[in-house]
């Protein structure tokens, strides 16, 4: 159970930092929004991405947040992590940044593993 703990907490504050945390800090910066251009989406798409990864991985990471709305939240973020991998593959051919999202992606399924391993009878959503 420890390790289970563990595993969870770790691809969690993973995903956490990684879709929540760097977005939130990096999305109006030059940089990302030539790469939302660069791929054809408009403006706007980079901050409404942003926000549903925010709230996504906040759902994620605090434990008070009900077992539903963590479903959704695991959902749209591999939703989003797929787009990002079709997106980029499609834009700029398989090149060493197009797989990336499918790492993160392993991650959060692993993340998704631990949290139905850890939850108890009462917190199912089903």
């Amino acid at each position: 159970m420890k390790r289970d703990n563990i595993i969870f907490w770790v691809a969690t504050t993973i995903i956490f930092l990684w879709e929540g945390v760097m977005p939130a800090l990096t999305s109006q910066t030059e940089l990302a929004k030539e790469g939302i251009s660069h791929l054809g989406y408009p403006a706007y798409f980079g901050v409404m991405l942003t926000v549903y990864k925010v709230t996504g991985s906040i759902a994620l990471i605090l434990p008070v947040v009900p077992a539903r709305i963590k479903e959704w939240a695991y959902a749209g973020l591999s939703f989003s992590l797929l787009s990002a991998f079709i997106s980029h593959w499609a834009v700029d051919g398989m090149n060493a940044q197009t797989p990336f999202p499918l790492i993160i992606l392993a991650i959060l399924m692993v993340s998704y593993v631990y949290y139905h391993k850890l939850k108890t009878p009462k917190e199912k959503v089903w």
